[in-house]
């Protein structure tokens, strides 16, 4: 089945349901000659090919480039870019160092955090929630968490976005993050080495298990990197994406007012119906079938995960954000082998922020139209302006 459809077509980025609507039901899997790739928008399609990691390997890179061409505009990623046994180690080492238990003692800043932004916001009364809430909560704890030096921190957006709109095809946003990024490589290079770490942050503690050989110490740097890459904007995205629902839901916001403890239900809700990172790729290893579509050896398959999380055969309506609803089996962290690794931390901050917006403010309004997010590789709002009425 071809369809003629490119999902980053500008248009199609700006508002990309019809778009995701369209690859999922036209089948199982479909062929998209704009950039000459196969799609899968169907939760069961997109859940198994998950989990096959020997079929549809990630070594080939997760974007639309091949990177064992050289297409690449940065080293692979020991974890993204790499199937098992390479991606074994790597993968141990990150799962300890992640553990609940491992980040356990970062709950309290957090929270300590958390109400600092909270408490600035309602002050304000009006903010931009994209930027006051979203942006800054990440912005602060996820880098002191690393063991980040305080210099140098305005480069990681611009190279996060890099990242980001590199796995989409050469088109303007790619461009405009290049000549955005500027210096950020540099920095990130800089950053990542374990001279430039705190003694006491997740970076040092990646280093301690390369030090006792688990890991070499270049897997170290990259894993250290893995943090500057891919694990902001997407978690600011979602953020702020669950904030503009809520505030234009009120009775699902008083729900939450009275019951922060929700504020987990209300991120896994938003990581569904706004996936932050919507699509991912693989590469068939043999020839396989999916439904009766042949996919041919070296093909590169898109799964489009906002597609799959709004699947009619898997969710009731799907097109409802639904603080209630029974969110387990969306696709936003992925799934088998290659799950989110930093999933863990994500939850951790959208529990601190939103449950202290919860505790602090009795009514949350919209005080204008969200304005959409552009990108190749991520989804949600660059602006998210909000009232807050303190309780």
């Amino acid at each position: 089945m071809e369809l003629d459809v490119d999902p980053f077509a500008l248009d199609v980025l700006a508002d990309p349901v019809p778009a995701d609507t369209a690859i999922r039901e036209a089948g199982p899997v479909v062929w998209l000659p704009a950039h000459g790739v196969w799609a899968a928008g169907r939760h069961d399609e997109v859940s198994a090919v998950f989990r096959d990691w020997g079929t549809w390997s990630s070594a080939a890179g997760t974007g639309l480039a091949d990177i064992r061409r050289g297409e690449g505009w940065r080293p692979p990623s020991v974890l993204l870019d790499a199937d098992p046994p390479a991606h074994t180690a790597a993968r141990r080492v990150m799962n300890r160092v992640l553990s609940p238990r491992a980040l356990a003692d970062l709950a309290a800043r957090f929270a300590t955090v958390a109400a600092e932004v909270v408490d600035d916001a309602v002050t304000a009364q009006e903010v931009d929630a994209a930027v006051a809430l979203a942006e800054r909560f990440p912005m602060t704890v996820l880098p002191d968490a690393v063991g980040m030096a305080p210099e140098g921190r305005e480069h990681l957006l611009p190279y996060a976005a890099l990242n980001f709109e590199s796995m989409g095809p050469h088109n303007s946003l790619r461009a405009e993050a290049e000549r955005r990024a500027g210096g950020a490589r540099e920095y990130v290079t800089w950053q990542v080495r374990r001279e430039a770490l705190a003694d006491d942050g997740i970076g040092a503690a990646v280093y301690a298990y390369a030090e006792a050989g688990d890991i070499g110490a270049d897997d170290a740097a990259l894993l250290v990197r893995s943090f500057l890459s891919a694990g902001i904007d997407t978690t600011i995205l979602a953020l702020g994406s669950v904030v503009h629902e809520l505030a234009r839901r009120p009775g699902q916001w008083a729900a939450l007012h009275a019951d922060p403890g929700l504020a987990r239900a209300a991120f896994e809700e938003g990581l569904r119906f706004h996936t932050p990172s919507p699509v991912i790729g693989r590469t068939a290893t043999r020839e396989v079938t999916v439904g009766d579509t042949t996919v041919a050896p070296d093909q590169k398959l898109l799964m489009m995960l906002g597609a799959a999380n709004r699947d009619p055969r898997r969710w009731d309506d799907p097109d409802a954000f639904d603080l209630h609803r029974r969110t387990a089996g969306h696709t936003s962290f992925g799934a088998g082998v290659h799950n989110c690794v930093g999933q863990v931390i994500a939850r951790m901050e959208a529990e601190a922020l939103l449950g202290a917006l919860a505790r602090r403010v009795a009514r949350l309004e919209p005080a204008g139209e969200s304005a959409p997010r552009l990108s190749n590789w991520l989804r949600g709002f660059a602006s998210v302006p909000v009232r807050l009425v303190p309780a």
